[in-house]
Order: C-alpha cells, then structure tokens, then sequence
C-alpha cells in the first residue's frame, strides 16, 4: 500500500488537505515519502474525562487533534513518531470498551475504538507500520515507556498517603514517574527525567526517592538532597481539557467512557 501511494497525488492532496484542517497552529506534513495510510476518530483518555480526538497514520508518524469542526477544522496537533510507540491492548471493563494503550517514553495514554473490528483494524495497521520502520531504519524497539496518568475521577483520595481527600480546595496532583493521583505534601518533589523533560518535573515522595537511589548508585556516590522548587508545576504535555473548558464534576454512574457515533473512516488503499 505504501509502495503504491508513494508520490502519487491523490497522497499528496490527502496530506495537504489535512494540513488545511489545522492551519497555521499545525506543523508541515508534506515529507519525502510520507504517506496518508489513515484516519477516525478514537476515544482518548484525558485526565478529566474521556474525549474524541481525530487520530492519522501516516507510514512514520501517528498524529491526533482536537476536533473543532469535523472534516474542516482541527486543533492542538500532536505528532508522535512510530519508531517510538509500543502498543498493549487492555481488557474491557464496564465503562470502557475496546480499549488499547499507546506507550512512548514521553507519554502514554490509553484510546479506544467504537468496536472491536476498529480497534483490530487500528492495532493491525499500527504494528505493521511500525514494524516496516524500524526494519527500515535498523533502530531497535522502544524499551522505555512513560507511565499513563489515571484519570483524576478514578479515585477521590490520594494514592500515596491514602487518606488526604481531594476538594474544590485540595488540589489533584499527578506523579510524572508513576502516574498516580498524588496530593500536594506527598507531591513536594521535583526531579529531573531528560526522556521527558528539560526542566524538573513533579513527582511522589515514593518515585523520588527511587530516582535519587538510582541516581546516586549511577553516579558512585551519593548528592546532597536539594530543596523542592517551589511554585514549579510544568505542563504534563496532556492535552486533556485545557481546549474544551470542561470542569471536574462528579462521574455518572454508569457512564460510558468510551462512545462515539460517528462512523469509521476506513484505512486508505
């Protein structure tokens, strides 16, 4: 499919025209040899609710947005190149159907499909991708991954002391190393991961003293312990809600995290 795509001009339109749909905010698309293999809309785990997202495979990189107007406009582009991804398929729980991780060193995040033929479909097309890559490029796969956030409606107290509840006045806070929905004294800790970010990150007592004993057996020989960073909270990089306005409120029972009636858009060929 790749091999037939290739410079032709019906590839070279479908790549344009989804430039288009993300306009000056987006990045160029147009690469020597990319190809256009694909399109739908997933359901993404975000850190406050779960929320459709336009996700594109392209034979190198696997692309997501925030959708403004479906088909016409497109926002908060994120590109994640496929000689990083490692896929895991999760089982089905009450609420969430169809379900599957995307794991890179930066970020993982969980996705799920309308069905079980969709998320075969995307699963398929994504591993056969990578796969041809790496082959391609002689780079090994990935073995370091990013912990997934839990959302925050998973729990409603902290995850590490186990007994500070969370409020309109107490903050959730999350973990950069674990993923866990910490509070803000058992979150005090900044620690600096280079796969992740320049600049410290938020971490849980627990991860940073983890960090620090392998710093220092790394190292040879212990450091003095600094201060915490006051006042530093950096982005995750998430984009779960800042577009969408949303406020944390309290999760139906019963709700579906994971519906979409919009129909799939099947692979390219």
């Amino acid at each position: 499919m790749v091999d037939h795509l290739v410079n032709t001009e019906i590839n070279s339109q479908r790549i344009a025209a989804v430039e288009g749909c993300f306009g000056a905010s987006g990045q160029p698309l147009a690469v020597a040899g990319r190809v256009l293999l694909g399109e739908g809309i997933l359901t993404k785990e975000c850190r406050k609710k779960a929320k459709p997202r336009i996700f594109f495979l392209f034979n190198d990189i696997l692309m997501y947005g925030t959708i403004v107007i479906n088909k016409r406009k497109y926002s908060s582009q994120h590109i994640i190149p496929l000689h990083e991804v490692t896929l895991e398929t999760l089982p089905d729980t009450l609420q969430m159907k169809n379900r599957w991780m995307i794991k890179t060193a930066k970020k993982s995040f969980v996705v799920s499909a309308a069905s079980l033929t969709e998320r075969k479909e995307w699963i398929s097309h994504l591993e056969e991708c990578t796969r041809h890559l790496l082959s391609k490029t002689g780079q090994p796969p990935p073995t370091e991954h990013a912990a997934p956030w839990i959302p925050d409606k998973a729990t409603d107290i902290c995850m590490r002391c186990t007994h500070t509840k969370f409020s309109a006045l107490t903050r959730r806070h999350h973990c950069r190393k674990c993923g866990f929905v910490v509070c803000g004294d058992c979150s005090r800790q900044r620690f600096l991961m280079p796969r992740l970010s320049p600049k410290p990150l938020r971490v849980c007592n627990l991860c940073y003293r983890q960090l620090r004993a392998e710093k220092e057996e790394t190292e040879g020989q212990p450091k003095p312990i600094h201060p915490p960073l006051l006042g530093y909270d950096p982005s995750s990089g998430d984009d779960s809600d800042r577009s969408d306005d949303d406020k944390l409120g309290q999760w139906p029972a019963g709700a579906e995290f994971y519906t979409s009636n919009v129909p799939w858009s099947s692979f390219h060929s």
